[in-house]
């Protein structure tokens, strides 16, 4: 079972690009290149953009049972290539393979789910205050949509935006990451081998900067969204706004974690470290700051400590891995300064803390007591496998301090106080909340957050209606 030839989409053709520009795709478990990934030219991008175009009018004039039939289609092939495909997303991205499952399961989740929903897409008609008169309110596409993810979940990121695309009557042209595109590109397979018409889904690769600069400057799309880091979703909306493309920001965040005195705290140990290295900690709404009642701080940490030092990082085809590498060497070196400033700052060391000296991007499993607040990692998300723990004493004082950031995005609680739970569902400033628990996404549920981290929603209702506009008509009727 071999890493697949890598190819565009565009206009209904897999294609390498017109100029034989290539970039290696390296494989971060052992930093061996694994594929080349080609670069589309200022010309193909255009085509792609006018295949859009076409395929818009063509598949918004679909019906919408034929749409889902083709969407359902492609969820049924995507099932039966689900081995493989799971195992190219490990080779790409490092994760362990049970955890590659699951987001391939997500992904064709998603794609049934969006299918089904593009089936109710309903408008209304809003009484008259003149007689005589009819008001109607009908939702449709908002036109031709494009896409820019992250690598870190290369079947989710992907499939959030195309299938919610697809299934509300828009074409999409999609630029995945560059280091993994084996996974996006078994999408548009499935998608293409269960009959989607061409221009419909178009995937593109390129130097990041180039494509979005290029393909936003076009008067094409009418719709933009994006997974990836703060600085570059504002950059992107500053582009958009030139043409008046309307965006779904999905961004950075920094997800504070609460664990009251009154939790199950052994149960809040095991959950904490298992989300927090899930995907080597590579993850938006991955647990990312500690808080602790110091009445249990002790207690917690010292459960807490057990669990990380169980981490079992390795080759994520190895069924004994708990933990893949980062997804590229380029992490290393921000993992050890977020490490070396925090214990330079007073932070005690506990586990972890450094390079795991084998082939590929791997980093300890790593957990810090005493973090000041004063230390990086309380302030910039460190994607990756490190816990920072610090202790509180108030409920006021914790809300004050997950609140502080800019971002906005997850965060969770451990408590079994319902007084506690209703005060931090009505104050903690975050898109997504969960109590003793670390689910925060499920497809029927909106997926977004609150102040840098973003605005609009991908997955449930909320995500489909992201790319349909509202028309509105009177008429006098006799």
């Amino acid at each position: 079972m071999s890493y697949p030839e890598l190819k565009m989409l565009i206009a209904g053709e897999w294609v390498f690009g017109s100029t034989g520009k290539n970039e290696p795709v390296i494989c971060p478990a052992d930093g061996s290149e694994i594929g080349q990934v080609p670069h589309a030219s200022p010309a193909d991008l255009d085509r792609a953009l006018d295949s859009s175009r076409d395929g818009f009018n063509n598949w918004r004039a679909m019906t919408p049972l034929s749409r889902q039939a083709i969407l359902e289609k492609a969820a049924g092939l995507l099932e039966d290539r689900f081995e493989v495909n799971s195992a190219n997303l490990t080779r790409e991205m490092g994760k362990p393979l049970a955890e590659a499952k699951v987001e391939m399961q997500v992904a064709i989740d998603l794609l049934r789910w969006y299918g089904e929903e593009g089936k109710r897409i309903y408008g209304r008609i809003i009484p008259s205050r003149f007689p005589g008169m009819q008001h109607e309110a009908r939702k449709v596409p908002v036109g031709p949509a494009l896409a820019f993810v992250a690598w870190n979940f290369p079947a989710t990121n992907v499939m959030r935006k195309v299938a919610g695309a697809l299934a509300a009557g828009c074409s999409i042209t999609i630029k995945p990451s560059e280091e993994t595109p084996a996974t996006a590109i078994a999408i548009g397979v499935a998608l293409v081998d269960a009959g989607l018409p061409a221009g419909v889904l178009n995937i593109v690769f390129g130097v990041p900067s180039d494509v979005s600069e290029h393909l936003l400057s076009s008067t094409i799309p009418r719709k933009l969204s994006f997974t990836g880091s703060v600085p570059v979703g504002i950059h992107l909306q500053q582009l958009a706004a030139k043409n008046m493309i309307r965006c779904t920001m999905e961004l950075g965040g920094h997800s504070p974690v609460m664990v009251f005195k009154d939790a199950d705290i052994e149960a809040a140990a095991q959950l904490c470290a298992m989300g927090k290295f899930r995907n080597a900690g590579q993850v938006c709404i991955s647990p990312t700051r500690f808080f602790v009642e110091a009445a249990v701080h002790d207690e917690f940490l010292a459960a807490f400590k057990k669990h990380v030092e169980a981490v079992n990082p390795g080759n994520g085809l190895d069924a004994s891995t708990s933990m893949g590498p980062l997804v590229a060497e380029r992490r290393i070196d921000i993992m050890d300064g977020f490490v070396s400033d925090a214990v330079a700052k007073g932070a005690e060391l506990l586990v972890g803390g450094g390079r795991i000296q084998s082939p590929g991007s791997f980093y300890q499993a790593t957990l810090l007591g005493n973090v000041p607040e004063t230390a990086r990692i309380m302030t910039e998300e460190p994607f990756g496998p490190i816990a920072p723990t610090i202790s509180f004493h108030s409920l006021d004082e914790v809300i004050e301090r997950a609140n502080s950031l800019p971002f906005g995005l997850a965060a969770y609680a451990f408590t079994n106080s319902p007084k506690t739970v209703r005060i931090l569902k009505s104050e903690i400033e975050s898109g997504m909340l969960a109590i003793n628990s670390l689910h925060v996404h499920s497809v029927e549920t909106p997926f977004g957050g609150l102040k840098f981290s973003g605005y609009g929603y991908e997955g449930g209702i909320e995500g489909l209606d992201a790319f349909l506009a509202t028309k509105y008509s009177s008429e006098i009727y006799n």
